[in-house]
Formats: C-alpha cells, sequence, structure tokens
C-alpha cells in the first residue's frame, strides 16, 4: 500500500529531470524524464522507508540519507536537492499530505516560541558545538553570515571583509561611538569596529562556546578597553546605543517575538540612532521551517518573510530608511563553506562520526540550493527613531569602491 501510493505521488510529481528508485525488494521504477533539472537513481534499503516518506517525505529522505537507508548513485547529493526543489516548489500537496501540512503551520508559532531560557537552550544546539568544526570551513575571523560579492572572482575572507565594510557604512559609524552587536557570534563584527573605525562596543551572545573565544579574541587584540562580550540575552541590555548591529540573528528570533524584538532595538537607540539588521529572508508568503532544519540543525529557527519583519518594525514606530535585498550572495557563501568542508570532512568526522558529516553535507547543500533554486534571500533592513538620521540619498554607501575600503582597512 505505501509503496503505491509513493508511486502514484512520484508519478505526478516529478516532471523535470528524472529518478530512479530502487526499492528494497529489488524492483525498479523510473520517474519523469523531461529537461531542466538533474537524473538521480537512489536505492532504498529499508522497506520501512516508502511509509515514512508518504508521512514526511522531506524528512524521511533526510534521516534515511544520513542513516544510510538511502543511497544515491555517486553519491549525488547535489542532484538530489535540486531535483526535490525543482519539482516541489509549489507544487500542490497529494491528500494525504495536506493534515501534516496543516498541523505544522498551525503549531509554527508554539515551534518558534524562544523565552529566555528555550533561547539559550536552541542556541547551544548547533553553535556549542566543537569550535574546531568551525575552523573547517569558515574564514579566519569566524564570519558564520553572508559574504558579500561585489566580484565573484574574491576570495571568501574578501567577501567576508566587505560585507563588514558594507554594513559599517550604513550604520555611519564614527570614532567613540557606542555600538551594541546583538548576536555577536565569535566577535569578529565587534573587533571590526571597534578596530577599524574606532567604535566602543558591547556584544552579547547566549552561546557559551562563541562567548569564550570572542572574549579571547578581544584579549588577544589588545581591545578590553573597547569591547565588551557579554554572554547575555540581549533583552537584558540596559544601555542605549548610537548604533545597533545584528548579523544573522534574527532568524533566531521566531514570529512571536518580533514585535518584542523591535520595541528592545527603538529603546536601546539613542534619538539620532541607526540600527541594521542583517537576516535570512524568504521571497515568498510567510510559512514554516523544514522539519529537518528545525529537528537537527536550528530549533526554533525561522527564516522570515519580509512582511513578517515589516509589520511588527511598523508597529513598534520605528522608521524604515533603507532596505537592500541580497539575491545569491549566500549561495556563494555555501558554495565556498561547502568546498572547505569537503576538503576537511576527515577532520569533521573524527570530531564527531560519518554520520555527523552526512548530516553536514546535506545541510550545507541544501541551504545552498534554496538560495539558488528556491527564492531565499538576505534582507538588510537599516532603521532609526528619526528619519533624518540617514542622509536623502544612498550615495554615501558608494563614495569608496568596496575593495578600496576593505584593503584600506585592511593595511592599517
Amino acid at each position: 500500500m505505501w509503496e503505491s501510493l509513493l508511486n502514484k505521488f512520484l508519478e505526478r510529481a516529478i516532471r523535470k529531470g528524472s529518478l530512479v528508485v530502487t526499492f528494497a525488494d529489488g524492483s525498479a521504477k523510473r520517474y519523469g524524464g523531461g529537461p531542466g533539472a538533474p537524473d538521480v537513481e537512489v536505492t532504498l534499503h529499508d522497506p520501512e522507508l516508502p511509509k515514512k516518506m508518504i508521512m514526511d517525505l522531506e524528512l524521511a529522505v533526510c534521516e534515511a540519507y544520513m542513516d544510510e537507508r538511502l543511497t544515491i548513485k555517486d553519491d549525488d547529493l547535489y542532484g538530489l536537492v535540486s531535483l526535490g526543489i525543482l519539482n516541489l516548489r509549489g507544487a500542490s500537496k497529494a491528500w494525504w499530505q495536506r493534515p501534516v501540512g496543516l498541523v505544522r503551520h498551525g503549531l509554527r508559532r508554539l515551534a518558534q516560541f524562544n523565552p529566555v531560557g528555550k533561547a539559550q537552550q536552541n542556541v547551544a544546539h548547533h553553535y556549542d558545538l566543537s569550535g574546531a568544526l568551525y575552523d573547517l570551513f569558515l574564514d579566519a575571523d569566524r564570519q558564520y553570515s553572508c559574504a558579500y560579492w561585489p566580484s565573484l572572482d574574491m576570495t571568501l575572507e574578501e567577501a567576508q571583509a566587505a560585507k563588514k565594510a558594507h554594513i559599517a557604512r550604513k550604520l555611519r559609524i564614527e570614532p567613540g561611538m557606542k555600538v551594541l552587536d546583538i548576536g555577536c557570534g565569535w566577535g569578529g563584527m565587534a573587533l571590526t569596529l571597534a578596530r577599524d573605525y574606532g567604535a566602543q562596543v558591547v556584544g552579547v551572545t547566549l552561546s557559551k562556546e562563541q562567548h569564550a573565544i570572542a572574549v579571547e579574541r578581544v584579549k588577544s587584540a589588545g581591545l578590553e578597553g573597547q569591547v565588551d562580550i557579554r554572554l547575555q540575552d540581549y533583552r537584558h541590555v540596559e544601555e542605549r546605543f548610537d548604533r545597533i548591529v545584528s548579523v544573522g540573528m534574527f532568524e533566531h528570533v521566531g514570529v512571536p517575538h518580533y514585535r518584542e524584538y523591535f520595541r528592545h532595538v527603538k529603546q536601546f537607540l539613542t534619538e539620532d540612532g541607526i540600527a541594521l539588521i542583517h537576516t535570512i529572508g524568504r521571497s515568498d508568503p510567510p510559512g514554516t521551517t523544514a522539519a529537518f532544519i528545525t529537528k537537527y540543525i536550528f530549533p526554533g529557527g525561522y527564516v522570515p518573510a519580509m512582511s513578517e519583519a515589516m509589520a511588527a518594525v511598523e508597529k513598534e514606530r520605528l522608521v524604515t530608511t533603507d532596505v537592500e535585498v541580497w539575491r545569491l550572495h549566500y549561495a556563494e557563501t555555501l558554495k565556498h563553506w561547502y568546498d572547505r568542508f569537503m576538503e576537511n570532512a576527515d577532520k569533521a568526522e573524527a570530531l564527531y562520526d560519518a554520520r555527523f558529516v552526512r548530516m553536514w553535507r546535506l545541510y550545507l547543500i541544501a541551504s545552498e540550493m534554496t538560495f539558488r533554486l528556491n527564492d531565499q534571500v538576505v534582507f538588510q533592513f537599516q532603521l532609526a527613531r528619526d528619519q533624518e538620521a540617514v542622509p536623502l540619498t544612498r550615495d554615501y554607501l558608494y563614495e569608496q569602491p568596496v575593495m578600496e575600503q576593505v584593503h584600506a582597512t585592511a593595511a592599517q
């Protein structure tokens, strides 16, 4: 019965490219055959897998790949992920899939409920992994967010430096300004704003691993008098700041807390202050987080639609002074991360195990292809309390070419 249902679903769903499935009993079936997607062959080694795929196709396939109950010819994980996105994006669900989708959508606000204690637990799940893991694929500054690619022949290090320079220009940093970095990670942005722009920076993170490394980096750089890294929820910060920056943290806030987040941003800003919020976003309407990502990668995480974020901004009476959308920048960043990770896959396996390596491969590839094929983007929201906090035009962003500024700050 389950195999028959799966067969009917795949016959209807696969139109671009082709999928050959060899079932556990040795029988094989080919689906699709049209242009526009890869040709992929998979083998299901578990006779229970068709049932699990009917109940939750994406999660079942991901878990089966991680456990090697599903294998792909030539280990073409890029091909399988691309085939899935190109054929299932926007497709109507089968009748038996609709109740699961409705339940997930109905429970999405509960899944994104991130009060102070739970928020720290969710952060620890991902960011308190061994620091040695992140050394395997990030740049030397440990920028674990989208880089900026004015030119695709840049190195990852150059693109991450360009990202920080672009954000600094939007913040209009001047020496002596007080800056709050919400979700400061390993301290790279805080160190850059202090060292290269003369700012006084408070960085807050909920990750014990990140906090320890960031504090040590500040000490090694001799910037203890300028950078204060705290193991603290941003909601417990009490000071006011000339500037606020938050890169790659808003994805962990959760829709039920959007107004609370922007209310604090407004409270923290001085009257002429500027905030820059950098977050992954979706170009389509509000939705849900993939079950694989919620269960294994970012519990409590959610990629917002612009309408969701802006509704909270408007209700908290912040002025939106600029919105920028980065389209394929994160896809390029993820490709660099994936290539570096695979160069060090044996070291990652030594840190954890082979299943972890397959899970991380799946996470990086699925993320990259979601940006390439499924309209996921990055939003940069520039916000203020006063509409005159920034110039009337965007000319100030381009007074100095990006790479000139990157090289100038690197030479300091």
